[in-house]
């Protein structure tokens, strides 16, 4: 049976100061601006969704780290090149020709060729090409093949640069796993008892282990077969203690983008006896922004002290914090005494089945058409808002387009009443609902 198609990960790693972000924004565009200011969603963006011909990829950007002095730089960059190594299909290793291959350079080149993983080495801040050529070829002394000069403020040569990463897209860093496998993310703060959960769920049933291409170097995929089913649990944990608590945030959040944007679903992992916190919602907000089904699981609640409010309380805790995944369900469970975890299974199959939930043509223009008499549209000047014809485009997550008369008056709150009269009628728990808008005059066929 044919694989399922995911987008490779491309990183970007190099010293403080070459132009990371700065080539990262290049190459993101438009697409790193955040139009929804949603809770736990980070401004500070280090991933977007790119696209170069006819490949789309996740583009990382390793420059949320500047060391405070020039005596760590290497041990920093040495791990923003190990976590590359652990999460990147490709990495772009950026270099400054102003500043010429230096000391760092060489040791993080030697370990990246060690790696096994594809590098383009980029050279930045060449903008005049004619002049800085000479100083370009001295980078071929990294032994890491041929150098591309790159202005990356100027927005030159990266045409060139996109050209050589998307050659290395090998076919089966993009076909993933069969079409069966319902693929799970397993993400959260460290110690929050991740690699627990994988192994309390794999137990007995464990027939798969092995190394994927995006996954980390310290965790592999574990593909569990369950009553006939096959689950690929994709576990984020093996975070090395680093000496800054921001750097452990950091590669925490670097690892997980790479996680979930492999995912069906993505299950974040919370402490019960610590709560739900602002880390959890950033992690959450990728999930969401990415358009994944997501399970939230409190772990460890055999530790918490319980009355007959307890289990409700946490949950208004959890709604009020992660607003912006109201659909997402929850579940309460502890992987030292294993209670609740055979539900999981019960979640993943009902989330897998929502997310690729169908709804017929003519069913769903009912639903909009009895949800726009019960509350009038939004009108202005005389214009009311019309939704002319409703359909279905894609799943994964359930995508429905809209045709209407006025774009314009398609408020946000209006596309919410609908999404939850659609919620209503059809459930979709575990799984965001996209709405496309489109304008049409009524017409027009």
């Amino acid at each position: 049976m044919a694989g399922r198609k995911r987008r490779p990960v491309v990183a970007i790693v190099g010293r403080p100061n070459v132009g990371k972000s700065t080539l990262f924004n290049a190459i993101a565009g438009e697409r790193i601006s955040i139009v929804e200011d949603t809770p736990g969603v980070t401004r500070d963006r280090i991933y977007a969704d790119c696209s170069w011909l006819a490949y789309s990829f996740t583009l990382i950007d390793t420059g949320g780290i500047e060391p405070e002095s020039k005596d760590i730089i290497l041990s920093s960059m040495r791990e923003q090149a190990q976590t590359a190594i652990d999460t990147a299909d490709v990495i772009i290793f950026l270099t400054d020709v102003k500043q010429g291959p230096v000391d760092a350079d060489s040791k993080v080149a030697s370990m990246l060729r060690k790696s096994g993983k594809p590098i383009v080495l980029a050279v930045n801040k060449a903008d005049n090409y004619q002049k800085d050529l000479p100083d370009v070829y001295e980078f071929y002394a990294l032994g890491l093949g041929d150098p591309f000069p790159v202005s990356a403020s100027g927005r030159t040569g990266i045409g060139d640069l996109l050209d050589a990463v998307v050659a290395n897209f090998p076919a089966e860093a993009v076909e993933e796993s069969d079409d069966d496998e319902i693929r799970i993310a397993i993400v959260g703060k460290p110690n929050v008892g991740k690699s627990s959960m994988v192994n309390a769920l794999a137990g007995e049933n464990r027939v798969i282990v092995s190394d994927i291409a995006g996954t980390t170097r310290d965790a592999v995929d574990t593909v569990v077969k369950k009553d006939g089913k096959l689950y690929r649990l994709i576990d984020t944990a093996g975070l090395r203690k680093k000496s800054k608590v921001r750097d452990l945030e950091y590669y925490m959040y670097v690892r997980s983008v790479a996680a979930i944007e492999r995912s069906d679903i993505t299950m974040l992992v919370v402490d019960a006896s610590e709560g739900i916190t602002e880390q959890d919602a950033r992690i959450a907000g990728i999930a969401h922004e990415q358009g994944k089904a997501v399970l939230i699981a409190v772990n460890k609640w055999d530790l918490v002290e319980k009355d007959n409010h307890t289990m409700n309380e946490f949950i208004s805790r959890i709604r009020s914090v992660l607003s912006f995944l109201s659909y997402a369900e929850i579940i309460f469970v502890s992987a030292a005494t294993k209670q609740r975890l055979v539900k999981l299974y019960d979640e993943f199959d009902l989330i897998y089945a929502n997310l690729n939930l169908r709804i017929q043509t003519g069913v769903l223009n009912e639903i909009i058409s009895e949800a726009a008499m019960m509350q009038q549209p939004p009108q202005d000047k005389g214009r009311m808002l019309r939704i002319l014809y409703a359909t279905q485009a894609s799943v994964c997550p359930p995508t429905f387009v809209l045709f209407v008369n006025y774009k314009y008056l398609m408020h946000f709150s209006y596309q919410r009443y609908l999404e939850n009269q659609i919620r209503a009628a059809f459930g979709f728990k575990g799984t965001p609902i996209r709405f496309v808008i489109r304008e049409r005059s009524e017409g027009k066929k």
